[in-house]
Formats: structure tokens, C-alpha cells, sequence
């Protein structure tokens, strides 16, 4: 078995009852991250059994309330993840949400095995912070929703990447497989993109790339399309390219043991000096792709 079938998860062969994506630490063969995306009909309705996991519901398209330890979030969501940043609800550990929605809508839970028990809370969109990272053909923005500096967890990190069309994002690859301090954290991290369909003809594509950083490490080259997942246990990864005329959404989970809750990166060593070339050069004027507020 390669790794791109052990690491790939094309869409929907990782569904799992309700859910149309349910990576779990045991299916993913680690033990603290993991991803699922919640498909509900007009006026539906679903139970999440957090257990040892914090959550984070993150509307990916659609809108819903999230009803947790005698609060109801009310989350206005969006038409889709190419079209704004959301708001989001957090869950703790050890709590029993239940979410509906009036419409209908499609959820990210992304998740992570935490030893704390943090309040649920509310995640404004106007909140979270948008950043414009790379320049050139390496431009891309983050919306940092659960970074480590922006929202409180225990665990759990988890941000929102667009590329778009013909550019690379995730680049120069890096990896974070292993505790130095202050030089790279412990993640385990799990990838899910959608392609933005530009052409009813055209469901567009992407491509991602893990390769070794140690003997018999990760190595895959995988053509991406909307609803597929990869797991990511070690390994330079990157870059994800965006094929021209479609703009690359992914969501990044991220989770490890490390005591501090922080992401902390090496860049490959062939391909790191193209940062230094970023501040010579324009970031690319598609971007940002919308808002609300941008690091400087």
C-alpha cells in the first residue's frame, strides 16, 4: 500500500453515519487530531458526544445554532468558503452539543483529544484575523479562526486557506514532526479542501505534496478535489497548488502532546530562502478575497 492510499481520503470514502468525512485519531493511526464534516438537511438536527475531544464547529456552508452547557450559539455561518470568513462555536470536552440548522448546511467539527475542559464559547467572524502570507505566485490568506495566538484551546489548532488560481500555498514545505524547543512543535495535522467551481462543466482540482523528512517518512503527490482529506503524520508538506481558474480552500487541524499549545515550523532546506524573496516582490492583487480585517 502506498502512502497515497494510506493518507488520501478521497470524498466519501471516510463517511462514516452522519457524518460525510469522520477521521477520528484511531482511523487516522495517531492520537489527537482529527476532522468531521456534518451534512444536515433543512430543519435538521444532530447530537455531538464531545468525549476526550474539544470541538470547534465551523460553518462551511449554511447556518446553524449550536445549543451547549445551557447556551445556544447562534452562528450566521455562510453561502460558502469561498465567499467570507464565519463565525464558529466551541465545545468543550466532556459536553453533549446539539446542533441544528433551519436551512440545511454543511459543518466542519474539527477536534482534538485535550486533558483541560475549557468554557464553550461564541467565535465572532469581525474577530478573526485575516493574513495575507508569501507574495508572487506564493500568495495565499489565512483566516487564523483557532490559531494558537487568536482563540483559546487546549489543544486543538486549526486554520482556513484560499489559493488562488495558479499559485502555491503551503510552500516553501516545512514540517513541524517533532519536538525542538522553540525551533518546531509536535503536529499531527489533517488537510480538507474544497475547489471552487468556476464552470458548471469544470469541477476544478488542486495537487499536495508530503515528502520524507526521515527514512520511510510520508511521501505522496496527491491530485486533490472538493471533499478529499489528507493526513499528514510527519513530512515536509507542501506545496498545495491551485490549478488556474479555481481557487484552493483548505482547512488545517492540527493537534500534538506538547505542553505548549503552539505552531512552531522548519522550512525545508533546499527551498526556505524564497521567503526572503517575498518582501521585494507584490502579494497578488486578487487577495485578500475578502475580509474582515488583515494583519499588517
Amino acid at each position: 500500500m502506498t502512502d497515497n492510499d494510506r493518507h488520501v481520503l478521497r470524498a466519501g470514502a471516510a463517511a462514516r453515519g452522519p457524518y460525510a468525512l469522520d477521521i477520528d485519531p484511531k482511523r487516522a493511526g495517531w492520537s489527537y487530531a482529527g476532522l468531521r464534516v456534518l451534512e444536515l438537511p433543512p430543519g435538521g438536527s444532530h447530537t455531538l458526544a464531545a468525549g476526550d475531544s474539544e470541538w470547534i464547529v465551523l460553518p462551511l456552508s449554511g447556518s446553524c445554532t449550536v445549543h451547549v452547557d445551557g447556551e445556544s450559539f447562534e452562528l450566521l455561518g455562510r453561502p460558502s468558503v469561498f465567499g467570507s470568513v464565519t463565525d464558529f462555536a466551541y465545545v468543550p470536552r466532556d459536553a453533549h452539543a446539539r446542533i441544528t440548522s433551519g436551512a440545511g448546511g454543511r459543518f466542519a467539527l474539527a477536534g482534538a483529544r485535550c486533558e483541560r475542559r475549557l468554557p464553550a464559547r461564541y467565535g465572532p467572524a469581525p474577530e478573526v484575523p485575516v493574513e495575507l502570507r508569501g507574495a508572487s505566485t506564493c500568495s495565499r490568506q489565512v483566516n487564523n479562526f483557532a490559531a494558537a495566538h487568536t482563540f483559546a484551546c487546549d489543544r486543538l489548532i486549526a486554520v482556513e486557506v484560499l489559493t488562488p488560481g495558479g499559485n502555491w500555498s503551503s510552500y516553501p514545505p516545512h514540517k513541524h514532526d517533532e519536538y525542538q524547543p522553540g525551533v518546531e512543535s509536535a503536529l499531527e495535522e489533517i488537510y480538507y479542501f474544497e475547489v471552487e467551481r468556476t464552470r458548471r462543466e469544470d469541477s476544478g482540482l488542486g495537487y499536495h505534496r508530503v515528502s520524507p523528512s526521515r527514512p520511510g517518512g510520508t511521501d505522496l503527490l496527491a491530485e486533490v478535489r472538493t471533499g478529499d482529506a489528507v493526513l499528514i503524520p510527519d513530512g515536509w508538506h507542501g506545496p498545495s497548488i491551485a490549478a488556474p481558474g479555481h481557487t484552493l480552500y483548505y482547512l488545517n487541524v492540527m493537534a500534538g502532546p506538547g505542553e505548549e499549545r503552539e505552531w512552531l515550523i522548519r522550512d525545508h532546506p533546499d527551498h526556505g530562502w524564497i521567503r526572503d524573496a517575498w518582501p521585494s516582490q507584490p502579494v497578488d492583487p486578487r487577495l485578500p478575497l475578502y475580509g474582515p480585517e488583515l494583519d499588517s
